[in-house]
């Protein structure tokens, strides 16, 4: 097998380029674009890489016990090279300990570290010999948040600020999702075609989905007992969302794909724009729309019938906005490129607005494996700021009496619940627009009005949404 068809020297090529600042997805397409692999081998490309940048923290620690240089202190690349082996030692049953081995050292072999192959031995068959003795090699500290973050591969940061709001043994369960691999939804276009006839090909092609219809599992309390997750105990459903799971294969050759009857968007983005409840013949704006999977739902919704204005500042982004619209057979969208904080030929004309503000992600951590390492503290006060500007803004292109609703795709409270209360401090002629008791949102409901969907109790997507209303006969109205 060459050096171009080695499915662990690709994945040791991509990392290095994640490891000097690439995405991995970026950095995975490009080490499999002039390849020619099997499926399996693809697959075991993107599972080491994704696997690798995601489990990058407990890798560290791994090697700091087993070596005898810490992990920052190894040739960069060799480092790389060790968290493969040890990454397919222990996160990967499918691949037995020697062809972890062995296939290590030969990758260091080829890439300038033939000195060093008994280096990469005697660490990879160390913890070989740990895990028959101790069961896992993996010595953690006592601390909860340490505890925590090394064991599962968060940034201390990201782990208080979960444990704040959740608690240590909710915690845990979101990190253990967060590293699980994401699922694949659906979203069927009610204008072409049915959820039924969608299921019956699907089914015909051997490919296995299941309607999004389940009840909320029970969540544990700080003491290890089970309890119902308040206001969380009845049936959710996504009406027009289907779960692939089993063999998929790409996903452009799948029944429908091509004839518009369906496009990917996970259950709880779909979730945002039953919230926003669009209905024929009104203007509705998305205010940050590429690549377009909340604006064509939403003229979905309309009937086709009305106007969609999909606004973005990325002329590329909105690109694939206008690809998506075409293959899904969506006359309504109007696309307008500019930056949503400054787009004032939009004030008052709008019955509804959806802002999915630009986000941390830190709700989609399994979709996306190095955003854990790349957010910061810092980088969430930055979007904080620029969120509560686009808030700000797209407020005042509704009419009154119109809706607006805000969405994030992460889960971290100074992005979406301070967000909204600093926006209702300064905007009394806004109030929180809850879901009706007969909607299956209300299901998702806090007391406060605004949804939470979190992984390990819902199975989807982290998202925030809140839906605000603003009032039509205040004095204080500033955009007539």
């Amino acid at each position: 097998m060459t050096d171009k068809q080695n499915p662990r020297q690709l994945a040791y090529l991509a990392l290095r380029d994640v490891h000097k600042g690439a995405y991995a997805d970026v950095a995975i397409d490009r080490a499999l674009h002039k390849a020619t692999l099997s499926r399996s081998d693809r697959n075991l490309v993107t599972e080491l890489v994704y696997g690798s940048v995601r489990r990058l923290r407990s890798l560290d620690a791994l090697l700091d016990q087993l070596g005898k240089k810490k992990a920052n202190q190894q040739n960069p690349d060799l480092r790389t090279i060790l968290h493969l082996g040890l990454y397919q030692l222990r996160y990967l049953d499918n691949i037995s300990a020697a062809t972890a081995v062995n296939s290590t050292v030969e990758l260091a072999k080829t890439n300038s570290f033939s000195a060093l192959t008994g280096v990469v031995n005697g660490i990879l068959r160390q913890y070989i010999r740990l895990k028959e003795e101790l069961g896992d090699p993996l010595q953690l500290p006592e601390n909860p948040v340490e505890r925590l973050g090394i064991f599962y591969s968060f940034p201390n940061w990201i782990i208080e600020a979960w444990l704040a709001q959740l608690g240590f043994a909710e915690t845990e369960q979101l990190c253990a999702a967060m590293n699980q691999t994401p699922s694949i939804d659906l979203r069927v276009n009610i204008l072409r075609t049915s959820i039924e006839e969608v299921e019956a090909e699907m089914q015909s092609a051997d490919v296995t989905v299941n309607r999004i219809n389940f009840k909320n599992p029970l969540s544990v309390n700080e003491e290890g007992a089970e309890s119902e997750v308040s206001n969380q105990e009845d049936k959710i459903s996504v009406p027009q969302a289907l779960r692939l799971s089993g063999k998929i294969g790409a996903i452009q050759e799948l029944p429908g794909f091509t004839e518009g009857w369906w496009t990917i968007q996970d259950s709880s983005a779909q979730l945002v724009s039953y919230l926003l409840d669009p209905q024929p013949g009104e203007v509705v704006i998305d205010a940050c729309a590429a690549p377009g999977g909340k604006t064509t739902h939403i003229a979905e919704l309309m009937g086709d019938v009305g106007k969609v204005w999909g606004c973005d500042r990325t002329p590329s982004r909105l690109k694939k906005l206008k690809e998506n619209a075409q293959r899904l057979n969506l006359k309504s969208i109007q696309i307008c490129t500019g930056d949503s904080r400054d787009l004032p030929q939009f004030t008052n004309k709008c019955d509804r607005a959806l802002l999915d503000a630009p986000c941390s992600g830190l709700g989609t951590l399994n979709r996306r494996a190095d955003a854990r390492w790349r957010q910061t503290p810092e980088t969430v006060r930055e979007l904080s700021t620029l969120q509560a500007q686009l808030l700000d803004h797209a407020a005042t292109w509704v009419k009154p009496g119109g809706i607006l609703v805000y969405a994030t795709c992460t889960v971290h409270s100074p992005e979406n619940e301070d967000i909204i209360q600093a926006f209702l401090d300064t905007h009394s002629n806004w109030q929180i627009d809850p879901p009706l008791t007969n909607s299956p949102l209300a299901n998702f409901a806090a007391p406060e009005g605004w949804i939470k969907v979190l992984p390990h109790r819902h199975q989807m997507d982290g998202f925030f949404m809140v839906r605000l209303k603003q009032t039509v006969n205040s004095s204080d109205i500033p955009y007539t």
